[in-house]
């Protein structure tokens, strides 16, 4: 069995307004996690220790990582980030940017979960914003150029901040070609932002029918409310 989260940290940025990367290390030293799927992460390379994020994070929590850079912010790479406490393989970063609209990114890291030679294909997603965005994104995912790539030959996990205020495209297509992690199976609601009370479900997870979901949480700690906007989402999942 390994344990899978996914939580957007706002750039470590918590309900405070204060930027602690040391809470959201924390946080997710709490989940005991084994791969970690991280969104909106800033990092910022030759400065105080604590702003490049991705790496303080993994040092902290003693993981492997990889970083998906969708675009510059405050002179810093910002975007997507994978952690594992095994090595991670190969990874790769999609672009999936819509016309005129934000850099988005889709990271891909391959996990040696297992003793198999083959590994597990994480896919850590965040859409866009735009209803006409977030379709278009949902069909370049669903292609052979990324979520269906012949090449690959693992089980598939694909997981992030969805930024669907409603059942859309993507949720329905990534359903179609996944099984998917069912809030309503596993908690008293299907709704999982904003973290203090959540009204909408933004983060999902979708997997592949070889693996099996064996528990699903919203990781609600006092720490957790503060650290960030969102919650962590955790699986359990058997190979």
């Amino acid at each position: 069995m390994f344990r899978i989260v996914t939580y957007n940290v706002h750039k470590c940025r918590g309900m405070d307004r204060r930027v602690r990367p040391e809470r959201i290390a924390a946080v997710l030293r709490e989940t005991c996690a084994d791969v970690i799927a991280l969104q909106e992460v800033l990092c910022v390379s030759g400065a105080a220790r604590e702003r490049d994020q991705a790496r303080y994070i993994a040092e902290e929590l003693g993981l492997d990582y990889r970083l998906g850079e969708n675009r510059r912010l405050d002179g810093g790479a910002y975007g997507n980030v994978i952690l594992s406490r095994w090595p991670l393989r190969e990874a790769h970063n999609y672009d999936i940017t819509w016309r005129g609209r934000e850099r988005r990114g889709c990271l891909r890291a391959d996990v040696p979960v297992s003793d198999s030679s083959t590994p597990l294909h994480v896919f850590n997603i965040h859409l866009g914003t735009a209803f006409i965005e977030r379709r278009h994104q949902a069909r370049q995912l669903v292609g052979e150029e990324i979520l269906n790539d012949k090449n690959l030959s693992g089980a598939r996990v694909v997981l992030g901040d969805f930024n669907e205020w409603t059942h859309g495209l993507a949720s329905r297509l990534l359903a179609e070609h996944f099984r998917s992690a069912d809030l309503r199976q596993h908690l008293r609601r299907a709704r999982t932002y904003p973290g203090l009370l959540p009204l909408l479900h933004l983060d999902h997870i979708y997997y592949d029918p070889a693996l099996e979901l064996k528990s699903l949480a919203l990781h609600r700690s006092r720490l957790a409310l503060l650290a960030s906007d969102h919650l962590p989402l955790v699986a359990d999942f058997v190979l």
